[in-house]
């Protein structure tokens, strides 16, 4: 996500590299630098030029102090400007009423249905009850996507395929959350290629007979500029309350992220990136500033895995380990946790330093099946008792798993030395420290 930006930014950057203090001449170089690596990123060019004019009258302005370098003073300065530029803060989105009413509204492939079944598992996370409503009575198999999605994060959804009147289902769906005890209503609604009369008659009558506390606007930001340009045509006719940017795992260039608030004025409350139902985060203009700038976001990583991680699973996990009792099944168990977290390259790229780093490195989603396919592989008994696992077992493992004897052999070691390691910090009084063992990545 932003790779390139991010890279460039930094290229900016370096031509103040060894220089004493800020002057004209080596402001209005970096500036250019930029200026231009923004509109690369399909900034718009009046967004671009505003922003940039202002990273430069600030630093101008300021006094390098003897302990900062003129390159960390800009980068602080364009830091700074990105989070102002994006909002300056977070935004709660409302969930008011009885029910709650969140109507997501955006073209069509924009990754609609699919934010509302993330949406949907976010809130129910919260403690909320949820009903998701299919009123795209359009496009082909979307209430079987969304019934789909609903199963996946265990919240029901309401449909009437039948019925080709998006109001009334709505209608019918909140009467249905008041008799269920449902506190929140999610309307997923129809998309077009493009914006057109009949698709905006239709949002706008929504809007104004659910009367919701909250209508998002989903834009795929892989679409740069355009996403900007379509926003603002929804935002003109149905005065949305925030926007929703998703498929920033792509070749997105960060364009429709830094300009969308500027241009139309409304907050960007969420981000989302790929299939997973867990991969949906509120948006945090100066966290992105400075993943954006190569700063990290220590704070959303930390928060992703309290979100991800269950607290007596943890407690349990670690009174094992102080038996030495940790088993396949407890580290399938922790596998799976990780996973949920979101794409890995994206997890990484939040520590400090490290965007530049992964920058050319292929992280293989797929890279944890083998794993899981051979323990999912074994008895109850080979689980918790390695030691039993002998040739012909072993053999039995490889070909129920798809996998090879090496394999096998190598999964087998690593969870023995792993094992080793945890009894001799057990012998050491560090029990807990032994969780970092548990990281499925480590050799």
């Amino acid at each position: 996500m932003f790779d390139s930006l991010s890279l460039k930014l930094e290229k900016a950057f370096q031509t103040l590299k060894g220089q004493g203090r800020i002057t004209e001449i080596n402001v209005a170089s970096t500036i250019k630098e930029i200026r231009k690596a923004l509109i690369d990123a399909d900034v718009n060019y009046k967004v671009a030029k505003e922003v940039t004019d202002e990273i430069k009258t600030k630093a101008m302005g300021m006094n390098v102090l003897t302990a900062i370098s003129p390159g960390q003073l800009l980068t602080k300065v364009t830091n700074d400007e990105l989070t102002q530029l994006m909002g300056g803060q977070g935004e709660e989105i409302k969930v008011e009423g009885n029910p709650a009413v969140i109507l997501i509204a955006g073209l069509q492939g924009s990754g609609k249905t699919t934010f509302s079944g993330k949406l949907a598992n976010y809130l129910k996370r919260q403690g909320r009850q949820v009903l998701l409503t299919a009123c795209d009575i359009y496009r082909p198999a979307a209430i079987d996507q969304l019934k789909v999605l609903g199963e996946q994060v265990g919240v029901e959804v309401y449909a009437e395929p039948e019925n080709k009147d998006a109001v009334k289902i709505a209608k019918a769906a909140i009467e249905h959350a008041k008799k269920n005890n449902h506190r929140v209503v999610i309307v997923d609604t129809a998309g077009r290629l493009a914006v057109d009369e009949e698709m905006m008659n239709e949002i706008a009558k929504l809007k104004e007979t659910l009367k919701p506390s909250e209508t998002l606007f989903v834009v795929d930001s892989m679409t740069g500029q355009d996403a900007v340009n379509t926003a603002k045509a929804f935002n003109d006719r149905l005065n949305f309350d925030g926007v929703v940017l998703t498929k920033l795992d792509g070749d997105t260039r960060g364009g429709a992220a830094l300009s969308i608030r500027r241009v139309v004025e409304k907050p960007i409350k969420f981000i989302s990136s790929g299939e997973k139902m867990e991969a949906i985060d509120r948006f945090y203009p100066d966290r992105m500033a400075g993943r954006i700038l190569g700063m990290g976001d220590v704070v959303s990583l930390v928060e992703k895995a309290q979100q991800t991680f269950d607290e007596d699973e943890a407690r349990r996990l670690n009174a094992k380990m102080r038996k030495n009792q940790f088993d396949f099944t407890d580290f399938l168990s922790q596998l799976e946790q990780v996973k949920k977290m979101g794409n890995m390259k994206d997890m990484l790229s939040m520590i400090p330093g490290m965007g530049k780093a992964m920058k050319n490195v292929d992280f293989d989603e797929n890279a944890f099946k083998p794993v899981e396919a051979i323990i999912k592989s074994m008895t109850v008994k080979e689980r918790s008792n390695p030691e039993i696992l002998n040739s012909s077992r072993k053999s039995r493992l490889a070909k129920g798993s798809g996998t090879s004897i090496q394999q096998v052999n190598q999964l087998i070691k690593q969870f023995e030395d792993m094992r080793k390691m945890m009894k001799t910090m057990n012998k050491m009084g560090g029990a807990k420290r032994a969780l970092g063992a548990m990281n499925p990545f480590g050799r």
